[in-house]
């Protein structure tokens, strides 16, 4: 008889110590199916109780500045990466009034995304979270079944105490006031297949001075992919458009490792970058299918295997000025995900309060 998840032993945060993954014989490496049910669909969000919520609200709230956390719907113009279908606005008069409506088409993911738990899979396995296939996602032929669909996560948003790793401001530092930076740093290129490491974020977090990490929170790291596209945008579009259409594309971002995904499965409950792909892009295992071993990715591990939204092309410029400016690098942070039954992702409409 397998080990149920009510007969683990959970660790003071109430949940199973990173070594205990899986939680069952069988199930994908890491995965932490059952732990909430069979049939859970918040994954990680179910660290957000209204007593943490309540408590990140009454230390984090001080002065009522707000910054959104919202990239532009059309930021990316005339081309995307990924080719994701690009925002579109019809806007149509109503006369004889003096009144306007408008209508929106747009891929979720071509702006500030949530990764659903609709989006990725275990690739070996072919299992979503709690190992929902793709038959029951589209059991119907129509997608609407619901199951793991971004409306569950809608119910109560996903809200929280967040803290940014600035890595962007961080590595600037090490390249431009110290003798010796890391060729590593100094190499860095946003649109290149650059790893972001356990060992920078840990830090970045000592070098905000000591920007302290809680059970629940909400990662953000600012690896300045957005400020690097800025750049490109008004200085060179034609080498931004040859990055989209070229295949497969390449973005910094962060570097799996067992190391991380501890850190990670460990205090959070939620995790996003500013990058297209939350992760350093390919992962190992699609840029080597045939020797990666048995290394995992993040949309895999965090995905399909712990119910953990993947945040991507969150744009944190202005929150890194604003916490550069108050010195503090946490914040209250609230994202009212998109109800839509059966949803693979969703814009975050995401604001950070200070």
């Amino acid at each position: 008889m397998s080990e149920t998840p009510s007969t683990l032993k959970l660790n003071e945060n109430g949940i199973p110590d990173f070594d205990s993954l899986p939680l069952r014989p069988g199930d994908p490496k890491y995965s932490a199916w059952g732990l909430y049910g069979d049939k859970d669909e918040l994954g990680t969000l179910n660290r957000l109780t209204d007593e943490l919520v309540a408590e990140a609200a009454k230390n984090e709230i001080k002065t009522g500045v707000r910054v959104s956390l919202n990239w532009p719907l059309n930021a990316q113009r005339d081309s995307s990466f990924f080719n994701r279908q690009l925002f579109h606005q019809d806007l149509f008069a109503k006369p004889p009034r003096c009144v306007n409506d408008d209508v929106w088409t747009f891929n979720p993911q071509v702006s500030s995304q949530w990764d659903g738990l609709r989006h990725f899979a275990y690739q070996k396995e072919k299992l979503f979270y709690n190992g929902v296939t793709m038959e029951d996602i589209h059991e119907d032929d129509g997608g609407t079944s619901g199951v793991i669909g971004v409306q569950a996560w809608a119910k109560k948003g996903i809200v929280s105490r967040g803290i940014l790793v600035d890595f962007h401001s961080w590595r600037l530092e090490q390249i431009n006031n110290t003798s010796n930076p890391d060729p590593r740093l100094v190499d860095f290129d946003h649109f290149a297949t650059k790893p972001i490491s356990l060992e920078d974020i840990k830090a970045c977090l000592e070098w905000q001075g000591g920007t302290e990490v809680k059970f629940g929170d909400i990662l953000f790291i600012r690896s300045g992919w957005i400020n690097a596209h800025n750049n490109l945008l008004s200085t060179s579009p034609s080498t931004l458009t040859r990055h989209q259409t070229k295949t497969p594309h390449t973005f910094c971002g962060l570097s799996p490792s067992p190391a991380l995904f501890e850190f990670i499965w460990s205090k959070f409950a939620a995790v996003a970058g500013d990058q297209p792909s939350l992760e350093c892009w390919p992962p190992l295992a699609m840029r080597d299918p045939v020797n990666h071993g048995d290394k995992l990715s993040l949309h895999e591990v965090m995905l399909a295997g712990w119910g953990m939204p993947i945040g991507e092309l969150f744009d944190l410029e202005e929150l890194a000025r604003e916490c550069e400016r108050q010195k503090r690098w946490s914040f209250f942070v609230s994202s009212e995900v998109c109800n839509v039954k059966g949803g693979v992702a969703s814009p975050p409409n995401a604001l950070a309060i200070f």
